[in-house]
C-alpha cells in the first residue's frame, strides 16, 4: 500500500526532483568517490563502507549535532537493519516488516511510504528485517518478507513491478539490499534454517523479467533466459543421497561487485540440516563430505551465472558457521588485489581477487575451539572432539554429546558489515565473544518446518563483554586496538577520510572512534539499541551522518542466556540525522 504525502513542502519535492535523471550505471560505479549521494548498499558495490568525506573529522567530531529525526511510528517496531540510500534530495530506508520510505533529506519530512501486504504464514528465521533497498534508473528496489522483489516509481512509490522469488510456505523470505549490476537487480534467498536451496537470482531492472538463475548447491541447475544451463558442482561428489535437493546454503545476506574482474560475490549459508552426521559421505572426514558449495563465498559470472571460483570457509559444517559474510574487495598496502570475509566461524580470510584463491586465514575471535587453524591450503584443521556428537551413537538414538562451542552459532562476526579504511589499509570488524553448548538431533525434512536436528544454549564466554569492536591489519592479521561493550554488538561499521570510525551498540549508543586508536571521539544516545548501518554524505558544503536505531534481529529471538542479558533493552524505529555545521567545522 503506497502513502503519498499531499503537503505542499513535499509537493514541491516531488516536483523539483521530477526532471533530474535517473541513477545511471556510472552511478554506481562511482558511488563512493561522488560525496554528495549514496547509491549503493555499502557505499560502493566493493562494500568497502569508506568515504573520501574529511569535512567532519577527528578534530570536530564533537560538533557533531541531530540535523532531524524521523520515526517509523505504529507497533512494527522490530529490528532495524537498514542503510540509508540518498539520491536527488531524497533519502530512502526500509523497515520491519517489508516496509520502504522516502523522506526529504534536508527535513525528514516523508514524501511516500509503501507497505508490503505480507501473507499470514511467513517464515522469517530470525526477525523481520530488511536491510536496505537498491536504486537504478527511476526506481528503487526491496525485497520482501514472503520472497518477494518489488520495484517502484522513485519519485512517487507507485508499483513498476512486483515478481514472486520463491515460495514463502517453503520457508522462502529475502532480507538483505538488492545488487544492481549492468542493469540487473542481483539478489539472493533467506530461509537456510527450512531446508531451501540458496540460490542468486538475476532479474532485468526495467521489466522484472528472471534473466539467469545459479542455485549455489551442488546438483541443482541453473538456468539462463528461461532455459536450463548448467549444474551446480557435480551431483553426489559431496553429498550423499538425496539430502542436497533440501541442501540449504541460502544466501541471505545478499552480495559485492568487482568491477575488475567483473565478478559478484556471494555467501552462501549454512548446509541443512545443522547435524552434520546426517550429511557425511563416504569417509565423513575427507572431502566427499564437503557439502558443496554451503559455507562458502562464490564468485559469479554476471552476465550468465556461471561459477568462475568458490572458496568453502567451513567444510563440512556442523556449528551453523554460515558463510554468507559479506566479501570486500580492496587493494592491500603493496598493490595486491584482494577479497576480505570476517567469516561467522570465528576467522578472518583475505583471498586473491582474480580467481578467489586463499591467501591467508587469522583469527580475529578469541578462544575458537572447533579448529587449531587454516591449513596451507586454506582448509581448516578441524578439532574432532568438539564436534557435536553423532545421535546414532547414544544409547536411545535421540540426543549426541553436547559440547561446548566457540564461536557460538550466531557467529564471531553475523550480518553487520565491517568496514575498510583507505585512510588506514585497516579493516574495522564488529564482533562477539560468545559460545554455545550445542548436540545435535534426528530430523528429517518437512515443507516448512524447521531443519535443524540440533538444539543449543549460547552463552557468553567473558563477563566483562560480548561485543568487540576490533581494528584489523589484513596484511598480518594483527588486532591494532579493541573496543569491547557489554551488549553483542550487532550494527554496521563506516570509516571516513576524516579519520573516524562510526558504529552503533545495543544500548543506544552512536559513536565515532579514531580509527588508529580506538579512542571514543563523539557519541550519542539514540533511545534505542543501534542494528542499523551508518552513512554520511556531503550537502550544501556541510557533512551529515545518518543511522538507523531500533533493537531486535536475531540475538534477541534466538541467543539463549545472552538474550536475557539483555532483555532490558527497548525496542524502536527511529532514523537519526546528524550535521556538522559549517560554522563549527573549523572549531576544535
Amino acid at each position: 500500500m503506497n502513502r503519498l504525502m499531499m503537503t505542499a513542502a513535499v509537493l514541491g519535492i516531488v516536483a523539483a526532483g521530477s526532471a533530474a535523471a535517473g541513477v545511471t550505471d556510472a552511478d554506481l560505479a562511482n558511488d563512493q568517490a561522488t560525496t554528495g549521494d549514496i547509491v549503493t548498499n555499502g557505499m560502493g558495490r566493493d562494500l568497502q563502507r569508506y568515504s573520501p568525506l574529511d569535512i567532519l573529522n577527528r578534530d570536530n567530531v564533537k560538533n557533531l549535532v541531530p540535523a532531524w529525526a524521523f520515526s517509523l511510528g505504529g507497533e512494527k517496531q522490530r529490528g532495524q537493519e537498514t542503510q540509508p540510500l540518498v539520491h536527488d534530495g531524497v533519502m530512502y530506508i526500509t523497515g520491519s516488516y517489508s516496509r520502504i520510505y522516502a523522506l526529504d533529506v534536508k527535513t525528514g519530512t516523508e514524501i511516500w511510504q509503501y507497505d508490503a501486504r505480507l501473507p499470514e504464514g511467513i517464515l522469517p528465521c530470525c526477525d523481520v528485517v530488511n536491510r536496505g533497498a537498491a536504486i537504478y534508473g527511476d526506481n528503487v528496489y526491496f525485497g520482501t518478507l514472503d520472497a518477494r522483489l518489488v520495484a517502484l516509481n522513485a519519485k512517487t512509490g507507485d508499483v513498476v513491478w512486483n515478481k514472486k522469488i520463491a515460495d514463502y510456505k517453503a520457508g522462502y523470505s529475502y532480507t538483505a539490499a538488492p545488487l544492481i549490476v549492468d542493469g540487473k537487480v542481483i539478489i539472493g534467498n533467506s530461509g537456510g534454517e527450512f531446508g531451501v536451496v540458496g540460490t542468486v537470482y538475476a532479474y532485468g531492472a526495467e521489466n522484472g523479467d528472471l534473466i539467469w538463475t545459479r542455485p549455489v548447491i551442488e546438483g541443482h541447475m541453473g538456468s539462463l533466459n528461461g532455459e536450463p544451463s548448467t549444474m551446480t558442482g557435480t551431483l553426489n561428489a559431496t553429498w550423499p543421497g538425496d539430502m542436497w535437493q533440501t541442501g540449504g546454503g541460502a544466501t541471505w545476506n545478499g552480495g559485492s561487485y568487482d568491477a575488475d574482474t567483473h565478478t559478484v560475490v556471494f555467501g552462501a549459508g549454512n548446509p541443512a540440516p545443522w547435524n552434520s552426521w546426517l550429511r557425511a559421505a563416504g569417509n565423513p572426514s575427507g572431502t566427499e563430505g564437503d557439502n558443496l558449495y554451503a559455507a562458502s563465498r562464490i564468485g559469479i559470472d554476471p552476465d550468465n551465472g556461471e561459477i568462475k571460483w568458490h572458496y568453502q570457509s567451513t567444510p563440512r559444517e556442523g556449528w551453523d558457521y554460515d558463510g554468507v559474510n559479506e566479501v570486500v574487495a580492496y587493494t592491500d598496502r603493496e598493490g595486491n588485489k584482494r577479497f576480505a570475509t570476517a567469516d561467522r566461524n570465528g576467522f578472518f580470510y583475505v583471498l586473491n581477487r582474480d580467481d578467489g584463491a586463499f591467501v591467508s586465514g587469522t583469527p580475529f575471535v578469541k578462544d575458537i575451539t572447533w579448529a587449531e587453524g587454516i591449513d596451507e591450503n586454506g582448509r581448516p584443521i578441524f578439532v574432532e572432539s568438539n564436534r557435536p556428537g553423532n545421535p546414532a551413537e547414544a544409547a536411545d538414538g535421540s540426543k549426541g554429546a553436547v559440547i561446548f562451542a566457540s564461536p557460538s552459532f550466531l557467529g564471531g562476526k553475523n550480518w553487520m558489515p565491517m568496514s575498510f579504511s583507505q585512510r588506514t589499509g585497516n579493516f574495522y570488524v564488529p564482533s562477539n565473544e560468545w559460545g554455545m553448548d550445542i548436540w545435535n538431533e534426528p530430523i528429517t525434512y518437512k515443507k516448512g518446518a524447521a531443519y535443524l536436528g540440533a538444539g543449543f544454549t549460547i552463552k557468553p564466554n567473558y563477563e566483562d563483554h560480548i561485543g568487540s569492536l576490533k581494528a584489523i591489519d589484513p596484511d598480518t592479521g594483527e588486532i591494532r586496538w579493541e573496543y569491547r561493550n557489554d551488549a553483542p554488538l550487532w550494527a554496521g561499521v563506516m570509516t571516513t577520510a576524516g579519520g573516524l570510525v562510526f558504529t552503533g551498540n545495543p544500548e543506544g549508543q552512536f559513536i565515532a572512534f579514531d580509527d588508529e586508536t580506538g579512542e571514543i571521539l563523539w557519541s550519542f544516545q539514540t533511545g534505542s539499541g543501534i542494528v542499523g548501518q551508518p552513512v554520511t554524505w556531503e550537502m550544501d558544503g556541510e557533512q551529515y551522518v545518518s543511522v538507523i536505531s531500533g533493537w531486535g534481529g536475531a540475538v534477541p529471538l534466538w541467543g539463549g542466556e545472552v538474550a536475557k542479558k539483555v532483555s532490558y533493552l527497548n525496542q524502536g524505529g527511529t532514523l537519526w540525522t546528524f550535521r556538522l555545521p559549517a560554522a563549527l567545522a573549523m572549531a576544535q
